[in-house]
């Protein structure tokens, strides 16, 4: 043995072309691989990072790859209990790693039922079955198109983010130590997370609106994550993301502020405010997001396109497989060519189908019921749309890395697809609208963590590992990971709303187009109240309101976490945005297709769009802050005089631990507000209340600016402060590993 690791350490190499490379573990040895602990500590993980993705992304709009931390994160813990192996460790990290896949497909498309006018219907129970199908679709999908994509296509796919995790892995093997980087980031970003939100020892927004540019804001989101972010996804996207903010801050919205304040006190569609008296977040709310929706929208669909002759291929190799794939699977010829068999594929394939009929026929959203033929169409919809994007996702991110995986674009393609048949069907109710996002949704899903799962089986087969025990790995992480990502996203949409005072007079019985009963009764501080859901409406803006019957007016609206300024969620967003403009044909379609125009032309100086768009989209303050983080990124590789480019560089490493402790910490803060609600008493059984002496006071974890004085809510101590974490970035990007 001895021997072998001898050879191994002299001749490994993870880029070996395809006549010379051979896996680090040779498929003669059988080491320890999916062991007790290595699943445990996987599935930990996939907890955790599918709870962090989740709020990231919600706040960011954007993911990134948690496959290389988790790697590390093993290393050094299974290292703590014993003598670990390779395999093991890439256990870990494939079973840890599908958190954040599944919850990048997850919170793009599922959170839409909340803007589509079915936020009361957003609940853990309605989140979970749902990611779950769609995770198993994307992992079983995958089992066919393994040897097609990993083996015969190995030096022509080069998997980036696989490929650097299979070195991280071997260095790890042979010594190397990588994890206290990350610890340092989750600890130094921890506590300023906690001090900041919880402890508000300073502002976490700085922000100045100046009276000589009416309309802008000047702000910046200065959080650990969105620092970590910035770093990792580089200068130059950072940088388009933050013109793309320009543009909708500092110049769209004051000329909106400029112009529209000639109207006087006359509302124009679709603000219901006149522009004179709105605020900047105001006139992004109701002006900005429509033509941001149309921007990422344009942008995606340009990404697919260019990615067509890609997917054209992917396609043709992947249904040539599949129909090669039934007599091999059966005789695998050693331990590192072991697959799931076909059989097992195509049966829980048949049974994901049913049970989304079952879910969709026989528990549907309380008025959003479809008869059990659209039900079954929709079924069959999803295996098609599934297995065409599942083998699109994992050549493209072969070919060029999963971060260019055009999720999005192809869950606009699926559901422009869907809706144009439903319009065409006559099928343009409310519930349909429903049905053709559970059809998007698991499809996003599924292309989601295909293309993540691409990567993991890239890692196994570099290393050497059991691809069955891989995807048994997968098909733990996905179920156990799910269970995280729907309590994170209630636990956002509960933690972040707000109740806000709005009267508007309006008769229930004729309520104006676009305006439903979503309920007949909803209990808000003791009283009843009617459930009133705006979308698309002349007279009232988009949301949810309280209705009084006593005094005939809206009293309250509903102002739900997921889509507030601090978790906007722009392709959620944008999904219902698709769906509500062909099936309802309410958008302000004017200012869509300004978006759609500002990206044609973005193109045509020959950016590639997708950020500029997403940047154009999200709040200004998320931008800038990831400016910053990329701009340290510049001013390390102009101080060391190289490029940063390797997911298991120091700085990246420091990075996932920011973005890990924001998100950790973050999510402890929401906690903190819930267990704070005077409501909570009417939200959980008694004894919890008695035991922890719920409400918790307002003021209990709050004491920052009793100790602080003016410096916490001073916008240029907040600055400092993030300046601080930004050099701290600095200094372990610089430095060395041991």
């Amino acid at each position: 043995m001895s021997e072998q690791t001898a050879v191994r350490e002299r001749a490994w190499s993870s880029t070996a072309p395809p006549g010379e490379f051979r896996t680090y573990i040779s498929a003669d040895e059988s080491p320890k691989e999916f062991t007790i602990r290595a699943v445990i500590l996987g599935a930990l993980f996939g907890l955790l990072f599918g709870a962090v993705t989740v709020y990231v992304g919600l706040r960011a709009g954007l993911t990134v790859s948690a496959s290389i931390p988790i790697s590390v994160l093993s290393i050094s813990i299974l290292r703590a209990f014993g003598r670990s192996t390779i395999l093991e460790n890439n256990i870990v990290q494939t079973t840890g790693s599908a958190g954040e896949s599944l919850a990048a497909g997850v919170m793009f498309t599922i959170p839409a039922l909340i803007f589509l006018g079915f936020g009361s219907e957003f609940t853990f129970w309605r989140i979970f079955p749902l990611a779950l199908l769609g995770g198993w679709l994307g992992v079983l999908f995958m089992v066919p198109l393994r040897r097609q994509l990993i083996v015969k296509e190995h030096g022509n796919l080069s998997f980036p983010e696989g490929t650097a995790c299979a070195d991280v892995l071997v260095a790890g093997e042979r010594g190397g130590s990588f994890a206290g980087r990350v610890f340092w980031g989750l600890g130094l970003g921890g506590a300023y997370t906690f001090l900041m939100n919880t402890v508000q020892a300073w502002t976490s927004q700085p922000e100045s609106r100046p009276s000589w540019f009416p309309g802008a804001s000047f702000r910046a989101a200065i959080t650990s994550e969105y620092l970590g972010v910035g770093y990792i996804i580089g200068p130059r996207v950072s940088g388009i993301l933050f013109a793309g903010g320009i543009i909708s801050w500092l110049v769209m919205m004051p000329a909106i502020k400029f112009y529209g304040q000639l109207g006087g006190t006359t509302p124009i569609y679709p603000s219901t405010i006149p522009i004179a008296q709105m605020s900047p977040d105001q006139i992004w709310g109701s002006y900005i997001r429509p033509m941001g929706a149309g921007a990422v929208a344009a942008a995606g669909l340009i990404t697919l396109l260019r990615t067509l002759p890609t997917i054209i291929s992917a396609l043709r190799a992947g249904l040539k497989d599949v129909r090669a794939e039934g007599a091999g699977q059966a005789t695998a010829s050693s331990r590192i060519d072991r697959d799931v068999p076909m059989r097992w594929v195509i049966i829980g394939s048949i049974v994901i189908v049913a049970m989304m009929w079952v879910l969709l026929t026989f528990h549907p959203m309380k008025g959003a019921s479809t008869y059990w033929y659209q039900n079954a169409f929709a079924g069959v919809f999803v295996v098609i749309f599934g297995f065409l994007f599942v083998t699109v996702a994992g050549r493209i991110s072969g070919l060029l890395g999963n971060s260019s995986n055009p999720i999005s674009g192809m869950s606009i393609a699926t559901l422009m697809a869907t809706c144009a048949i439903f319009f065409v069907a006559g099928w343009t109710a409310p519930n349909y609208q429903v049905l053709a996002l559970m059809i998007g949704g698991v499809v996003c899903i599924a292309a989601a963590i295909a293309g993540a799962t691409s990567q993991d089986l890239k890692t196994g087969y570099l290393v050497g590992s059991t691809p069955f025990w891989q995807q048994m790995g997968l098909l733990i992480g996905v179920t156990v990971s799910t269970l995280a990502i729907g309590t994170t996203l209630n636990l956002m949409n509960k933690g972040l709303e707000k109740y806000l005072p709005t009267q508007i007079p309006v008769n229930i019985q004729t309520l104006p187009s676009g305006a439903k009963v979503e309920r007949d009764t909803f209990i808000y501080k003791g009283k009843t109240y009617v459930l009133v859901n705006s979308l698309g409406s002349h007279e009232i803006p988009d949301g949810e309101y309280l209705y009084d019957a006593g005094t005939k007016q809206i009293e309250f609206q509903w102002a739900q976490g997921i889509g507030s300024d601090k978790a906007p969620a722009p392709q959620a967003r944008l999904m219902a945005t698709v769906i509500s403009g062909i099936l309802n044909q309410r958008l302000p379609w004017h200012l869509v297709l300004m978006g759609v125009a500002l990206v044609v032309a973005v193109e045509i100086l020959g950016v590639r769009s997708l950020a500029f768009a997403t940047g154009s989209y999200l709040p200004l303050g998320t931008t800038a802050a990831m400016f910053a983080g990329g701009l340290v990124r510049m001013l390390v590789e102009a101080t060391t005089k190289k490029k940063d480019e390797s997911e298991a560089s120091p700085g990246a490493l420091y990075s996932s631990g920011l973005i890990a402790a924001g998100g950790v910490f973050g999510l402890l803060g929401i906690i903190i507000n819930l267990l704070q609600d005077p409501e909570i008493s009417n939200r959980v059984p008694h004894w919890v209340t008695s035991a922890f002496g719920l409400p918790w006071r307002a003021d209990l974890f709050a004491f920052g600016p009793k100790f602080m004085g003016p410096l916490a809510t001073s916008n240029l101590f907040g600055i400092f402060m993030f300046a601080l974490l930004a050099a701290s970035l600095f200094y372990f990007a610089r430095k060395k590993l041991d």
